[in-house]
């Protein structure tokens, strides 16, 4: 099943239905107003009310229904009652089912799916003033929970189901000339349990369970007060911006998979993880990272248990998006650092040991600054985009890390580079390039030999990368060699001191 910006709306719709306090004064029906203003994001169309109830102080809304709409998939959210309650402080509760489903119509594969989301002791005050709205919500739990999947004449309905325990949420909404979206709370942990019966395959089953500590997270988000989710590339363009992300303290879990004719067993934990996001008409963003990994599991495909240990997982890039007058950072990054595999696998290819086993890394992050040409979300731009020879200016590129080590080999690295663009005729059709980059080996031939040794590779292959690591590197230790590229400003090129153009 595809999930897309209508997908993800529905995430947007149990956001707006689980908030809550700040001690001010609006009324039931300003609140009740708030919300049907959020709900028009969806279109008229997709947003059906049974029924609205007004009394003093107080507005009930029965068969609340939301339908969203993809290529693929229809997704259907329906509330029986909703209460705003008026409080004496000038708040306003509001109450409704303790559980309502989401019905997923994936018509592409004629499957429907239909989960359960409920809470308990769920706790939610309203306040502010009409345009800026805050919710809170405090629960002790909140649960989105299979009910069962209907595929043809097969029913499928095993366990499958995270809980969030002890929310404590913060939601607000304010009114300008764009509507302007804060998040911001804690769940103490999230419990997710999969158990189910795999229909039709002769007592196959998938069963895993596990638990996320301590996730703490923060959002803001700034919409046009008309916006149109089925149109992302307009709504990004006219205004469209977010920021946020989360941290999770740490998480374990485990698993039993017997499906296909074969089976997978395992367990693993994760250390703190943390993920952030920017997305805008100026800046795409992206960073996560993951700490203390480690996984264990076996399978009847592979005669031994697998472990597998990484001190630190990360990735993030970010890029300009929209025209500038001056050059916008940009960055790339991967880290994988102190990479551990068992024994019993090193054994496999290595029984003699000859290999040094220490933990192997790569750690590779590249940044600079580069002015975009033309406004990726702008679809008036997108065709002469895609066939641009040069869709960024690049002013600055530097290689902050470079640090890989396997095997007992090692490289490292370090350089700096600015380019003038007003010369795109010496090293055409880039911009001429200025500055230094430097890079060192340590244990390559150590490791040539050993793969020599152990037969891994023929004696006559590694002929070649020696032959050219003489050319290209100065020797500046046992086994440790150095390369360094330098361009002048008049455009001539040195490597190790030496003029190659």
């Amino acid at each position: 099943m595809t999930f897309s910006w209508g997908t993800r709306g529905a995430v947007s719709l149990l956001a707006l239905l689980a908030a809550g306090t700040a001690q001010a004064d609006v009324t039931a029906a300003e609140v009740w107003a708030d919300w049907k203003d959020q709900l028009a994001a969806y279109g008229d169309e997709n947003v059906q009310i049974g029924a609205e109830e007004t009394s003093s102080g107080t507005v009930t809304v029965r068969d609340l229904a939301v339908v969203i709409e993809d290529v693929e998939a229809t997704i259907t959210t329906t509330i029986e009652t909703i209460t705003f309650n008026e409080q004496s402080d000038g708040t306003v509760r509001v109450t409704m089912d303790d559980s309502f489903p989401i019905v997923v119509d994936d018509q592409a594969e004629g499957v429907v799916i239909t989960v359960d989301v409920s809470q308990q002791g769920l706790e939610m005050i309203v306040g502010g003033d009409p345009d800026a709205i805050s919710y809170a919500i405090t629960a002790d739990s909140y649960e989105i929970a299979l009910r069962d999947v209907v595929d043809g004449d097969i029913t499928f309905n095993g366990d499958a189901k995270a809980t969030l325990n002890n929310v404590d949420l913060t939601y607000t909404n304010t009114i300008g000339e764009m509507r302007d979206i804060t998040y911001a709370g804690t769940v103490d942990t999230i419990d997710f349990l999969i158990d189910f019966q795999i229909p039709g395959g002769g007592g196959e089953y998938i069963t895993a369970g596990g638990q996320y500590g301590l996730m703490t997270m923060d959002a803001a988000m700034t919409l046009p007060l008309d916006a149109d989710f089925e149109d992302p590339d307009n709504l990004i363009n006219d205004g469209f911006a977010f920021s946020g992300g989360y941290t999770v303290d740490g998480a374990e879990f485990v698993m039993d998979i017997n499906a296909d004719g074969s089976q997978l067993a395992g367990s693993g934990t994760l250390g703190v993880t943390t993920l952030s996001a920017e997305l805008n008409n100026a800046t795409i963003g992206y960073d996560a990272k993951t700490e203390d990994l480690a996984v264990s599991f076996q399978t009847d495909q592979f005669p031994l248990p697998i472990d597998i240990g990484l001190a630190e997982y990360g990735v993030g890039f970010r890029m300009p998006a929209g025209v500038t007058d001056e050059p916008a950072d940009f960055g790339l990054s991967l880290d994988f650092v102190d990479l551990t595999i068992s024994d019993t696998i090193w054994n496999l290819f290595d029984a003699g040991q000859v290999l040094p086993r220490d933990p192997a890394t790569v750690q590779i992050a590249i940044a600079g600054q580069a002015r975009a040409l033309y406004d990726i979300f702008d679809p008036e731009q997108q065709g002469a985009l895609a066939t641009a020879d040069m869709p960024y200016e690049l002013s600055t590129l530097n290689l902050d890390t470079l640090n890989i080590s396997v095997a007992g080999a090692a490289v490292t690295g370090e350089g700096a580079f600015t380019f003038d663009n007003t010369d795109m005729q010496t090293f055409a059709p880039f911009p001429r390039p200025e500055g230094e980059a430097t890079v060192q080996v340590n244990g390559l031939n150590a490791l040539l030999d050993n793969l020599v040794a152990m037969g891994l590779v023929p004696e006559q292959d590694v002929m070649g990368p020696r032959m050219m690591m003489g050319m290209f590197a100065r020797s500046t230790g046992d086994d440790q060699m150095e390369t360094s590229i330098e361009v002048l400003p008049n455009g001539q090129v040195n490597v190790n001191g030496n003029r190659v153009r």
